[in-house]
């Protein structure tokens, strides 16, 4: 329902406007297509009653249609309009793209590189460009950002992506449906490690460590379980893995809590800013463009209010798309690192995101795809997720992975967005991934989650 009512005004808004010919419809309705003598708005209601009219007509057949024209235009459009909203037609065709329902909103975010579109759109006025008054609430962690978005005390959140996924499945929550419309970022993660541990070269060395991760529905988590379990270290047995909110991970490290983390940005370069930490690996290295955050929605707030769910969704691609130019990396380094967003210094910033920063071992590194940004939330990636959720043990029982996917990742309309907006769009939703030189087919998600030697039950 939610995606017909944001999609179906277009469409209903275009109507049929080849009524040059003379037919049952224009006879029914009395001839006109448009009368100028009326005011904008009654021309704007009867151009769409005669729309429907010869939708109607000329979707019957011969005797039906004879009939139907037989009644005249009143009789004939008091009929249809017992099952057909005409108010609503005339609202949506007298303004096509649609004016938001509301324009106050609020988008929660955790204060990390990754929601960098979802920031810098209200500083930089993306939300202003496409008509709304909105501004970021910033949250300690994941699981108070989970609970806004289902109590409805954000109007919409950046989320990791697994978690739109595990809220609609019921997985560590109550059970709610909700779309993830664009992936936020791609790439922008790292394995941290503590300086001490400089003489570690590979995951056979990390056996006994404690690492930290933001969430346990988290890219991070599953992306650490996966490069530990490829080197022979089971996650759950051979090393411990505890959920530590993203700005508490650099005191943990410097206090010797934990031995290293898979995290976001900026606190894999902070750790070596404040010279307590090394970046060890970073994420693309496992697995080059995988997604990490989102932009989200609940299915409730995108059907009750589907043109500000439209603009909102307008704002963050076009942001995201924005965030993607290598050349304007400064610039949004500079509008996020303020108190009220980030909290960091510019330059820890301008090194996570143009891709030349210090490793803290020394060299200065040019890397820059280290964190990128691209909307398109490919069907293949949730399937991914899934099978991670399902080798850990985070879902029970049989998944249709292919139709959460289609549910929760929205990446048709996120295409029609981006065509709207004249940036690319995409042949397909579903992709092979390489992940640690090992391909992925989304098509064959049961074997591969069989395929693993380490997982849940191992």
């Amino acid at each position: 329902m939610g995606t017909f009512c944001f999609w179906g005004r277009r469409q209903l808004a275009e109507g049929d406007q080849n009524m040059e010919n003379k037919t049952w419809a224009d006879r029914a309705a009395g001839g006109a297509a448009t009368d100028t003598s009326l005011g904008s708005e009654a021309a704007i209601e009867k151009a769409v009653a005669e729309s429907v009219v010869h939708a109607v007509i000329e979707g019957a057949g011969p005797s039906r249609r004879q009939f139907l024209a037989a009644l005249g235009a009143t009789a004939l459009t008091a009929l249809i309009a017992e099952v057909f909203p005409f108010k609503a037609a005339t609202a949506m065709a007298a303004d096509p793209v649609g004016k938001p329902e509301k324009t106050d909103l609020s988008v929660g975010f955790i204060p990390i590189t990754c929601a960098t579109p979802i920031i810098m759109a209200e500083p930089l006025g993306f939300y202003k460009k496409h008509g709304l008054n909105a501004s970021v609430k910033r949250a300690a962690g994941w699981a108070m950002i989970r609970d806004w978005a289902i109590n409805g005390e954000v109007d919409a959140a950046h989320m990791l992506t697994p978690m739109p996924l595990a809220i609609t499945l019921g997985a560590g929550s109550v059970p709610k449906p909700f779309y993830m419309p664009a992936v936020e970022n791609i790439n922008g993660q790292a394995i941290t490690l503590h300086i001490k541990h400089k003489g570690v070269k590979s995951a056979a060395d990390m056996k006994g460590f404690r690492f930290c991760v933001p969430f346990d529905f988290s890219m991070h988590n599953y992306l650490l379980r996966y490069f530990l379990a490829e080197g022979g270290v089971h996650p759950d047995k051979d090393v411990q893995i505890r959920v530590v909110p993203p700005p508490e991970m650099v005191a943990n490290l410097k206090a010797g809590n934990v031995d290293g983390y898979l995290a976001p940005d900026p606190f894999n370069q902070r750790a070596v800013y404040e010279n307590v930490g090394f970046i060890y690996k970073l994420s693309k290295e496992i697995w080059d463009r995988h997604p990490c955050c989102a932009f989200t929605v609940s299915q409730d707030f995108a059907t009750k209010y589907p043109n500000t769910f439209a603009a909102l969704f307008r704002a963050i691609v076009d942001a995201t798309h924005y965030a993607s130019n290598p050349a304007h990396r400064k610039e949004i380094a500079a509008a996020i690192a303020p108190t009220n967003y980030l909290n960091q210094p510019v330059t820890v910033l301008e090194q996570v995101l143009t891709g030349t920063y210090a490793d803290g071992l020394g060299a200065i590194k040019k890397e820059p795809s280290r964190i990128d940004f691209d909307p398109y939330p490919w069907h293949s990636m949730a399937v991914w997720i899934l099978t991670q959720m399902k080798r850990w043990g985070h879902v029970k029982g049989d998944v249709n992975y292919k139709a959460v996917a289609e549910q929760v990742y929205r990446a048709a309309d996120c295409d029609r967005i981006a065509k709207e907006l004249g940036y690319p769009t995409h042949a397909g939703t579903m992709a092979k991934h390489v992940i640690m030189g090992r391909e992925f087919d989304p098509h064959q998600p049961d074997a591969y989650v069989k395929s693993f030697p380490i997982h849940s039950m191992a």
